[in-house]
């Protein structure tokens, strides 16, 4: 009976902070939304209206359908329903149309999709360790993981103003996580490569998955040391993930392999030609790279080392999307980037094979994968750093070292999105509710460890503190400066270079926690 009532009682607060954050996403609603918007409704006209032979083919909005199959038909599935709310949103010709009716559908699908992040997230807190449970509701890591994924400050913007679908997905992506968790291999896998048919990104940590899956469910036995056993490798189990993976992706790419499309499917999904940096820069290793050849070519320019007559035309700050070469610095190719990539995620997949640490050591490798994609791929998009924020909330309840890596990362990240919010009424809502979650997520992480060292140190106090006047300056001194009109892209560069900074710096954190970490084998008992 005490168990049951346990159970109930964890039931109702979950429930609360569910319902609690639907509301808000419902108030969100008559907000500013972006480009984004008309690109997903105007994916419900191209699927609803054309054979699917033409979905990948159909151009007469820029913003073609992009994303692979899976979506596809998830916006085919939707428009079914959208078409009672307003038929002419399903107009492929009828370009940038928003009725009130177009804007509650469309709200409300990410909304209603979002309860599987919300199962997603119930599931994850079932794998939380309560060693440092305290007696007060507030202070149990269950209770603080599930306020850091469901009132997560970037998932919020991002999906219930600026507007996209990411809720859902990573909803698939922490259910797959916690299948692994509870040792449902296959399932996992296959909630991974659903994923995957849905959208692309998630290739980044692909490694992850392959490696692990590989490793402690192909093989099923290990040494006293943690390594495997090599001849307790099993085709059965290696056969049965390879069918999930095959039959998922002949659903998905079946039909359209018998159309002969693929080739204009994956020029769709992967346009290189799009430049090495997306409109708004992202925070990574690139716009410090992007800064360092601007400011060495200014150098030149006044000590007369460069001929002006010869720097390119394209601006990297122009704000376009578009392919540009760099003045002083070697330009870099699609190639160098996936090199640069490669380099920095294959040190993580090495530890998960030679240093295993269980489900947390998949973890941290995924949240390396991520980060490291996000630092070094080509042209990255600003939002994508959520991929690696969510999953370390999972680790940030149970060590104090993960707690801090993970504040540093999830503020910086989070402060990085808020260009993407630039109309004035969007300006309170985005300062207050990032730092509610801010100062949510510091206190009690700090809380949950006050017994342990400080969750920061001078340094990295001094850096998160800065974040303050660079938003003051950006917002609301540099638009009554002369310089707005001459550079505009001021701002977004400051603001990207700073939070580049700081994601660099906790990926570095969390990769020396990582590469000095024990092996399973050698870690205490408890």
């Amino acid at each position: 009976m005490a168990a049951l009532g346990i159970a109930a009682g964890s039931a109702n607060w979950f429930t609360a902070l569910a319902l609690g954050v639907t509301l808000l996403k419902c108030l969100l609603i008559p907000t500013y939304h972006s480009t984004d918007f008309e690109v997903h409704r105007n994916w419900l006209a191209i699927t609803h209206n054309l054979p699917i032979s033409q979905w990948y083919y159909e151009a007469t909005s820029e913003w073609t359908l992009d994303y692979p199959p899976f979506f596809a038909w998830f916006e085919y599935a939707l428009s079914h329903v959208a078409k009672y709310f307003d038929p002419e949103m399903l107009k492929v010709h009828n370009l940038n149309y928003s009725s009130s009716r177009t804007l509650l559908f469309q709200r409300f699908s990410v909304i209603f999709t979002d309860a599987l992040f919300v199962y997603a997230v119930y599931e994850c807190c079932k794998c939380i360790e309560g060693r440092k449970s305290g007696k007060e509701l507030l202070e149990k890591p269950k209770f603080i993981l599930s306020v850091l994924l469901l009132w997560n400050f970037g998932l919020l913007i991002v999906d219930h103003i600026h507007f996209q679908y990411n809720g859902f997905l990573f909803g698939l992506m922490l259910l797959s996580i916690a299948r692994l968790f509870q040792k449902r291999h296959v399932e996992g896998a296959f909630l991974f490569a659903v994923l995957l048919h849905f959208k692309h990104i998630y290739l980044y940590v692909a490694p992850a998955y392959g490696v692990y899956l590989l490793r402690s469910y192909c093989f099923t036995a290990v040494k006293p040391d943690g390594s495997v056993r090599w001849n307790s490798f099993s085709f059965v189990r290696v056969t049965s993930l390879g069918l999930v993976v095959f039959l998922v992706t002949a659903l998905s790419l079946g039909p359209f392999l018998a159309l002969n499309q693929l080739p204009q499917i994956f020029s769709r999904l992967f346009p290189f030609k799009r430049g090495l940096c997306h409109a708004y820069w992202a925070p990574n290793f690139w716009a410090l790279y992007n800064v360092l050849d601007k400011v060495l070519s200014v150098i030149g320019l006044q000590l007369k080392l460069l001929d002006p007559s010869k720097i390119p035309k394209a601006s990297m700050t122009s704000g376009l999307v578009q392919e540009f070469q760099h003045v002083v610095l070697p330009s870099v190719t699609p190639l160098a980037t996936f090199v640069c990539t490669l380099m920095a995620v294959l040190p993580s997949v090495f530890c998960l094979w030679f240093k295993p640490q269980g489900p947390r050591g998949f973890l941290r490798c995924l949240i390396l994968c991520a980060l490291s994609s996000f630092l070094f791929g080509w042209h990255v998009h600003e939002k994508a750093i959520l991929l690696a924020i969510l999953p370390l909330s999972l680790l940030s309840v149970e060590k104090a070292d993960d707690a801090s890596i993970f504040l540093i990362l999830t503020t910086t990240g989070h402060f990085s999105l808020f260009p993407l919010l630039f109309t004035a009424p969007e300006l309170p809502i985005k300062i207050l509710l990032m730092l509610l979650f801010t100062i949510y997520s510091i206190s009690s992480l700090k809380t949950l460890f006050r017994k342990e060292k400080p969750l920061f140190n001078w340094m990295e106090t001094f850096y998160l503190l800065g974040l303050g006047p660079l938003e003051i300056c950006c917002e609301f001194l540099f638009p009554f400066t002369s310089w707005k009109l001459k550079y505009p892209f001021i701002p977004l560069l400051l603001t990207s270079v700073y939070c580049a900074v700081g994601i660099t710096y906790s990926w570095l954190k969390l990769y020396v926690s990582v590469l000095t970490g024990p092996p399973v084998g050698k870690t205490k008992k408890k």
